[in-house]
């Protein structure tokens, strides 16, 4: 079997493709996988160093509106186009698997001109503009969550590294809270804005430190990169009491997902899923600007109670009055917890790997 995985930008993208190609891998010894990507994306670090091998085309991200880069994307759309047609002609996979994003969008085109059947997945809950157009002329369309509006969608949930996926977070606690340096026996707040951060976040849970601390709590603070420093600032000389542990990120989120009694995330489609497989209760503060699919993204874990939605504006008040007596709330907890469990989908990858050998066979 070959296949053509389209992927790129960001994690959102990159993440799933590359759970899916670790279970693909898993099944089939002599799979010859090629991924497509850009030299600016993550993919251009986080590919090669799976041991796939990446195929570079242009970044040519559709235009949203007037201006110097409308001019500059025909041509960079004709050289990306160009370039895939070399490639599918050389490798002739049997399916291409797009995840969305700026990168798929042309494969998607290249793959429906010489006839190569597609296979979509849609990470949000509000789909993407080039899932929109790959999504009609697939044949098949995966989706992470239930009422994902395009056509012929099938939930499979969202793809994950096997460690996320089937997280025992009781059983691996005692050893993640030894290996972050956090002390045992503390609640345990998880602060996760993604790579990148999320400053609002980040403020408010500065602003909460002392009392945190005062109850008996305990903090792992993922800053997101760049943004150590100027939380340690905020922090001040007490730094939490001691009981604040700051750092930019962290690869193997297993391992705070393990040791955390709550979390204070962001909703992209990845966080939503591993924190529902995780079973762990968590405060999801949706990005206050895009085009409101991490609202989304929220909906089905926030019905089930596994979490609660505050608005991104909202956060630091909300986190004075109410975080810390949330997380000193056991039994609170443990009913969010078994209603985050309930929406769990821990196999996506497995369901997404089925559904591309019944396309490519």
């Amino acid at each position: 079997m070959r296949l053509l995985l389209a992927g790129g930008g960001t994690f959102g993208h990159v993440g799933p493709l590359l759970a899916t190609a670790a279970e693909l891998r898993r099944r089939h010894t002599e799979l010859s996988l090629r991924v497509v990507g850009t030299a600016e994306g993550l993919e251009a670090e986080l590919v090669p160093a799976a041991g796939l091998e990446l195929a570079i085309i242009p970044k040519a991200p559709l235009p949203r509106r007037p201006g110097a880069y409308a001019l500059r994307f025909p041509g960079l759309w004709r050289q990306a186009v160009g370039r895939l047609r070399e490639l599918m002609t050389d490798f002739e996979p049997d399916a291409v698997v797009g995840f969305g994003g700026y990168v798929a969008s042309p494969v998607y085109r290249v793959a429906a001109k010489v006839g190569v059947p597609i296979v979509v997945h849609e990470a949000n809950a509000r789909p993407g503009l080039a899932n929109r157009w790959g999504a009609p002329r697939a044949a098949a369309v995966g989706v992470t969550f239930p009422g994902t509006d395009l056509p012929g969608a099938k939930v499979v949930g969202m793809p994950l590294r096997a460690e996320l996926a089937r997280l025992d977070r009781a059983g691996a606690r005692p050893q993640a809270r030894a290996l972050l340096g956090l002390a045992p026996d503390r609640p345990t707040l998880l602060v996760a804005g993604g790579s990148l951060g999320a400053v609002n976040l980040n403020r408010g849970a500065v602003a909460v430190a002392g009392q945190l601390s005062r109850a008996g709590a305990q903090v792992l603070h993922l800053t997101g990169r760049g943004k150590a420093a100027a939380v340690i600032e905020a922090l001040g000389r007490d730094g939490g009491g001691g009981h604040y542990h700051v750092r930019e990120y962290l690869a193997e989120m297993e391992l705070a997902l393990a040791a955390a009694d709550l979390a204070v995330e962001r909703a992209g489609a990845g966080s939503v899923s591993e924190l529902a497989c995780a079973a762990l209760p968590s405060v999801l503060v949706p990005l206050a600007i895009g085009n409101g699919e991490q609202r989304l993204n929220a909906a089905g874990l926030v019905a089930a109670g596994g979490a609660i939605l505050v608005e991104d504006a909202d956060f630091a008040a909300w986190a004075g009055e109410r975080l810390t007596d949330l997380l000193t709330d056991a039994a609170r907890l443990e009913t969010m917890a078994a209603g985050a469990a309930a929406v769990a989908i821990r196999d996506g990858a497995e369901r997404l790997a089925d559904m591309i050998e019944a396309v490519a066979r």
